[in-house]
């Protein structure tokens, strides 16, 4: 019940304060390009990183990214760059989702 309640008052104040909810959301923002780089914005940890399969931790589940020499660069505590050939991404998604 609180949490709701705290939901509610964040939400009101971000739309007083007119802040974008890409901003403030914890849903990850994925970008692709060229099949050589992807960009994950909002994850929470990194869970299995090997050359050719990385499992990473999101506030909505999981992502599996497939390929071959896949490298994490550019980590920050919001977002992680993921480099080399992608092959595949799959999510599974969290029981409350």
């Amino acid at each position: 019940m609180r949490r709701r309640k705290k939901e509610r008052i964040q939400n009101k104040l971000e739309r007083i304060l007119e802040i974008p909810k890409e901003l403030s959301s914890t849903e990850p923002k994925i970008t692709i390009m060229n099949f050589n780089e992807m960009l994950i914005e909002n994850y929470k940890g990194i869970l299995e990183y090997q050359e050719f399969f990385i499992r990473i931790s999101t506030y909505s589940g999981i992502i599996n990214i497939n390929g071959f020499n896949l490298n994490l660069t550019e980590m920050t505590s919001d977002d992680v760059m993921i480099i080399g050939k992608i092959e595949t991404i799959d999510f599974e998604p969290t029981q409350d989702n």
